[in-house]
């Protein structure tokens, strides 16, 4: 089998970055709008967690079946495909009712979520996948390629949780919605009209559906090591920081609401944009673009073992404390950023590994099973958020973010 390449793969790479980052402000904007807004109506942790859900489900499957879509009928088609769900997604989400129950509102925004899963795995799947083929043609190497989508992704998402926050407070929910539908709708045209043809990743000869586990034991054991590092991430990010963040910083009224959606989705939105900029400069900071392969995978051992202590050292001091203070706000915010610091080295390391250890020919296979590990990581976290914050608070939350780092950190030593 071989894979097409643009003439110009400089181009290539810029139209998929547009895009990507397009899709990645809309996701976060979204993201935080639905928690702030449903957890103003009096949605209880748990009900949170439902509405994510279906997104992360969706994450699974997708990455398993966008990898063979792609080899199929290339990286644009799945591109497209992404982007224009997206759209649909925001389009259907304007239609919520008010009067609705509980329960419809809960299953109709679960279902919403669902299609912006899919959505999101194939735009993500498409993007990385680029990179593999396009990476060569360019001075800096895989590493440098790579840890620059990541990076400048998870920066604009980080600013997405922000607009989705103050689209809240300025906007209202519906309005938000319709406003970022319109606006993803002329990106998508712009991308259709400027990307460059022949973005790789059709395959002369598509593999059969069956071929969707990789046969390298490095790539299952490194998806095993990403699944429990997102879930680590996820228990604490999806539904107890920020609830526990809103219920600090709000007096209750109007006025109160509305700053505490400011704070928390600003807080958020740091973290996302400062963990981008680590991800974008993680080869530096590791000594350089060039290291090689065995080097990098020392590199992801020591830093998944440093991330461990960070939220059992974070749960303990919420357990001292008892109650909300001032001093312990601000060393969960220490402590938060800490963890972003040292997860993000993590995160982009494996984002380079997956592709060193990925094989041309099968690299949209080989990312989507990667990719699929991941969304189930964020499934069992965002789980586990609702459901350890309501149990235990938001002590139980860090603590089981403390044991599934933990778990990545044993599984990515198999990797060696």
């Amino acid at each position: 089998m071989s894979v097409a390449t643009p003439a110009n793969p400089i181009r290539a790479y810029a139209a998929v970055t547009a895009a990507y980052w397009a899709f990645m402000l809309s996701d976060g904007a979204l993201r935080m709008l639905v928690l702030l807004h449903f957890n103003g109506l009096g949605f209880s942790p748990v009900q949170l967690a439902y509405l994510f859900l279906l997104y992360e489900i969706a994450g699974i499957i997708t990455n398993l079946a966008a990898g063979w879509l792609a080899a199929r009928f290339g990286l644009a088609a799945t591109l497209y495909a992404g982007l224009g769900i997206q759209i649909a997604a925001l389009v259907a989400l304007a239609q919520l009712d008010p009067a609705w129950s509980v329960g419809a509102s809960v299953v109709f925004v679960m279902a919403v979520q669902g299609a912006s899963g899919v959505a999101k795995d194939l735009a993500k799947m498409s993007s990385k996948s680029a990179v593999k083929v396009l990476a060569p043609a360019a001075e800096g190497g895989l590493f440098r390629w790579v840890a620059a989508l990541t990076g400048s992704k998870n920066a604009v998402k980080g600013f997405g949780f922000f607009l989705g926050a103050g689209l809240l407070a300025w906007a209202g929910f519906q309005t938000a919605v319709w406003g970022m539908a319109a606006v993803l709708a002329v990106i998508l045209l712009a991308v259709a009209l400027f990307l460059p043809p022949g973005l790789p990743g059709r395959m002369k000869s598509a593999e059969s559906w069956s071929g969707w586990r990789s046969q390298d034991p490095r790539v299952n054991r490194l998806s095993l090591a990403r699944m429990f590092l997102f879930g680590a991430r996820d228990v604490w990010f999806v539904v107890g920081i920020p609830i526990y963040f809103q219920a600090v910083m709000s007096d209750g009224t109007a006025e109160g609401r509305r700053e505490a959606f400011f704070l928390v989705g600003g807080f958020m939105a740091a973290w996302i944009i400062l963990y981008g900029a680590v991800q974008a400069t993680a080869p530096r900071i590791l000594g350089g673009a060039h290291r090689p392969e065995p080097a990098v995978t020392q590199d992801a051992i020591r830093w998944a073992g440093l991330l461990v202590p960070i939220p059992f050292v974070l749960a303990l001091a919420v357990l001292v404390a008892g109650n909300p203070a001032p001093w312990l706000t601000g060393l969960l915010v220490l402590g938060l950023l800490a963890f972003g610091y040292v997860f993000a080295i993590n995160s982009s390391v494996h984002s380079y590994l997956i592709l060193a250890f990925g094989q041309v020919d099968r690299i949209t296979r080989d990312v989507g099973f990667y990719y699929m590990a991941n969304a189930a990581g964020r499934l069992m976290g965002t789980l586990l958020s609702g459901i350890s914050y309501q149990l235990g608070g938001l002590a139980l939350c860090l603590a089981t973010a403390g044991a599934m780092a933990a778990a990545s950190w044993w599984a990515v030593r198999r990797v060696a």
